[in-house]
């Protein structure tokens, strides 16, 4: 079943609007790799299973969105037939006692610090002041730039670049550089569908990193945004600890984002 119906729990909007947005990833570059990519997405009750086992990220290898242990099921199925590593990601604290249960029987374990949601409303007259950083939108023609520039800042091979070439000038998408003068040095990504959209592939060249280009990228996708008629903004992270610091986190509480709840990230 591709969508919510009353008789089946639906992810939330935020949760939503992110696996659209990696639904659409695949549809725009699932036949642009190569067949021992073996890159390969369902979606379900508006939630999604994503597989690419060569890239690292766990947003790539997952299953998201599910709320309720009957599809949890056919999605633990299908990724159990994947390759490379293999995650659910699930709010724990508002899961129900049947999924908790669930989790429990099939012994799944916990991996790292999980992820936080954030979420911001797309008020113009609250957007902060212009960044010195400058940015730009990716040309069409620049696609495999930029796509080769978020594989090294993600530390994918550089066989994916047609990964996230895919999305620059695709319908929903927007596409952003930082720029050090006339030279690219980040990359920050939106998907828009209706008044949601989801940000996404920040990464900065290591030698312009903590000099501001992730928040001059941030606040660019927020005027995109605002300009197309989106509403509300959301995007994860790593939840932060006192252990580790965590300059994205921090980037996005400067710009207005604020946390709605946190994800585990389960082994399957």
């Amino acid at each position: 079943m591709d969508s919510c119906s009353s008789n089946y729990s639906c992810p939330t909007e935020e949760d939503a609007i992110e696996a659209k947005a990696f639904i659409d990833l695949h549809n725009a570059a699932h036949s642009l790799l190569t067949a021992e990519e073996r890159f390969e997405c369902v979606s379900t009750n508006g939630g999604c299973m994503i597989s690419l086992p060569s890239a690292p990220a766990i947003g790539l290898n997952r299953i998201l969105g599910l709320t309720k242990s009957e599809d949890l099921d056919e999605a633990y199925d299908w990724m159990r037939q994947r390759a490379g590593k293999r995650f659910l990601q699930v709010n724990t604290d508002a899961a129900s006692d049947g999924v908790k249960r669930w989790i429990q029987s099939k012994g799944l374990t916990t991996y790292g610090p999980g992820w936080v949601k954030l979420r911001r409303p797309a008020e113009v007259a609250s957007f902060p002041s212009p960044s010195t950083v400058k940015t730009r939108k990716v040309r069409h023609d620049e696609a495999r730039v930029f796509g080769a520039m978020m594989c090294a800042g993600f530390g994918f091979p550089e066989t994916l670049t047609a990964l996230w070439a895919a999305i620059v000038g695709r319908d929903g998408w927007s596409c952003f550089y930082a720029l050090d003068g006339d030279t690219p040095v980040g990359t920050g990504a939106m998907f828009a569908s209706g008044s949601f959209a989801w940000l996404g592939g920040g990464a900065t060249v290591p030698g312009f990193r903590n000099r501001g280009a992730q928040k001059a990228l941030i606040q660019a996708r927020l005027e995109d945004g605002a300009n197309r008629g989106v509403l509300t903004f959301v995007v994860e992270t790593e939840v932060p600890s006192a252990e580790k610091a965590n300059i994205s986190y921090a980037n996005l509480v400067k710009l207005g984002f604020m946390p709605i709840y946190n994800r585990s990230n389960l082994i399957i």
